[in-house]
Parts: structure tokens; C-alpha cells; sequence
């Protein structure tokens, strides 16, 4: 299964929500696209689910870790420009599923938020790469996000707690973006913003500084750029862009 061709992305965005399972999901996915949107005038916030819990290489005591990674996402959040970042509470790290209880708390978010587009973790399993984009946890959040996209979201009858106890109004996301994803083919051009990709990266040092980031991604996003028709040199990341109207 794949999905469909990406629809023409919309030119009138003026918010977006990035909704992910752990913190560095958004980062090493879109960091350098989430950038452009940022410098480009569009106001972005970043919901994530866990605390990453289950993260961490080495012998940081384990109740350490859900603090330490909090602050590498905000952290690495602000070096992208993006000042909101939300987490949500009562999701483990490594046992996410699309619940019901997930839906309505995405669906709150959505409604707070009130974006325009999301960015989120693609719901389709690759099966070729079974590591990275295809965590379990990845997978349920795309799949609830998507969920309380259409229908939740926009629909008065769902949740209706949302709307009496928290005046949270019914509201309708026009465009999602999936990332990491089988077959993407929307392609953004992040060569000016990848040294904030860096950064971003950097900034999840309990994840990340053990890795030699600029030589496991540059060659990733050249890869990505080239298959894009991009000229030599260039950097891209891809997403999947589907309408919900």
C-alpha cells in the first residue's frame, strides 16, 4: 500500500502543528522544512506524545531521561525557530497506540492550535526499512492523528466534552503532510536551512552525540534532492501532501 500523488501544497498556510511520537522525530524528518516555514511567516507548533522515555545510550538513570529529553526538544525547537512545543501525558515511549484516548487529546491540540496544516509521522508501514519510520509508536501517531484530522476535529458530535467543559470549537485542517512515509514525492529544498537541521539534531545530544550527523545526512537529503531533480549540491527532505477538504 502507498499513497496517493501529493496534492499542489497549499500557498496560504499560516499555522501548522507537528504532531510526533518522541522528541528528535520532527528533527531528523523535517527540521530543515519546518525551518523554511518558520521563515517564511508561518507560525508552528510542535505537539509530541512521549517523553522518549525508552530512549538514551548509555547510563542515565531512567528517570532522568524523560527530563533531559524535554528540554533537548525545546531546546532544538528554538533553533528552528518554533517557541511552542506541547507534550502530552500518560503515553509511554515504545506503547503508543491510536487510541481513543490519543485521538481526543490530538483532536484538543488541533482545535487550540487551530492550524492550517499538520505535519505528522506517516501511517503506512515501509517495508523495506522496518527501523526509523516504521516504530510502532511512529505508525500510531500518524494513524490518530489522521483520525482526529477527519473526522474528529472538525466534527461537533465528536468529543463533545471538548467543546462544552474547554470551548474548544470544531475546526477543519486543510492540507497534512506526511513524513517518512513509502514513496514520498514532494520534495522541499532544506540546503539553506540544514545548518539548522544540524543544530536542531545537536540539541538531542542524549540521541544523538555518538553520531557523525553531517555525514549520516548529507548524503541522505543529497540522495533525496537528486531523486527530486534538484540541481548538484542541492539538500531536500519529502513528505507526502494530501488535501482533507
Amino acid at each position: 500500500m502507498t499513497f496517493p500523488p501529493s496534492a499542489p501544497a497549499l500557498s496560504d498556510v499560516r499555522r501548522a502543528l507537528a504532531v510526533f511520537a518522541h522528541p528528535d522525530d520532527v528533527d531528523f524528518g523535517a527540521a530543515g522544512t519546518v525551518a523554511g516555514w518558520v521563515d517564511s511567516g508561518i507560525e508552528v507548533a510542535y505537539l509530541i506524545v512521549t517523553r522518549g522515555d525508552a530512549g538514551g545510550f548509555d547510563d542515565t538513570p531512567r528517570g532522568q531521561i524523560p527530563i533531559i529529553r524535554q528540554k533537548e526538544q525545546e531546546a532544538a525547537a528554538a533553533a528552528v525557530g518554533v517557541g511552542q512545543v506541547d507534550f502530552l501525558d500518560g503515553y509511554a515511549d515504545g506503547a503508543v497506540t491510536p487510541s481513543l484516548a490519543l485521538r481526543r487529546d490530538i483532536t484538543a491540540a488541533i482545535r487550540r492550535w487551530r492550524p492550517d496544516r499538520i505535519l505528522t509521522s506517516a501511517p503506512l508501514r515501509r517495508w523495506e526499512r522496518l527501523a526509523g519510520p516504521s516504530h510502532p509508536d511512529h505508525l500510531a501517531v500518524g494513524e490518530a492523528t489522521t483520525c482526529a484530522i477527519y473526522p474528529d476535529a472538525r466534527n461537533p458530535f465528536a468529543y463533545p466534552e471538548l467543546l462544552r467543559d474547554e470551548g474548544l470549537e470544531p475546526w477543519v485542517v486543510r492540507e497534512v503532510w506526511f513524513s517518512g512515509g513509502p514513496d514520498p514525492d514532494h520534495a522541499v529544498d532544506v540546503t539553506e536551512a540544514y545548518p539548522k537541521k544540524i543544530a536542531a539534531l545537536h540539541a538531542h545530544a542524549s540521541q544523538t552525540s555518538h553520531l557523525d550527523l553531517d555525514a549520516l545526512l548529507r548524503d541522505r537529503l543529497a540522495a533525496v534532492a537528486k531523486a527530486a531533480g534538484l540541481p548538484a549540491g542541492r539538500l531536500a527532505e519529502a513528505f507526502t501532501v494530501l488535501r482533507t477538504e
